[in-house]
């Protein structure tokens, strides 16, 4: 029982075993039968405990921001703007001509 909360301690303090048992390339098994055999031994767990570099964070990844672009969405809504101005467009320019209209007088037939 003690070597089963050591190795738990182990995992806690190599956190880096839980990628090898998501990823599916071990088993939380295996690296409990590795631990009770050779402990916390550096040689034999070096092809697992392996520190790896971190990558230089950016604010602003191009390549995850094009990836995440809906395309469809943004010709939707570049569509709906051009509408939308098309609109606006036609409402002045016949509030434009209804200005130079002048009503005929009531009274009025078309060739007198």
């Amino acid at each position: 029982m003690e070597t089963k909360e050591k190795f738990k301690d182990f995992v806690r303090n190599n956190p880096i075993l839980l990628k090898y048992v998501k990823d599916g390339k071990m088993t939380w098994q295996n690296f409990y039968e590795i631990y009770d055999l050779y402990g916390d031994d550096k040689e034999a767990w070096k092809d697992y405990l392996i520190k790896e570099e971190p990558k230089p964070k950016t604010n602003f990844d191009l390549q995850n921001f094009l990836k995440t672009l809906d395309l469809d969405g943004i010709q939707n809504g570049v569509s709906s703007l051009q509408r939308v101005l098309s609109l606006l467009e036609d409402m002045t320019t016949k509030q434009d001509v209804q200005k130079d209209y002048k009503p005929r007088p009531i009274y009025k037939h078309f060739d007198d």
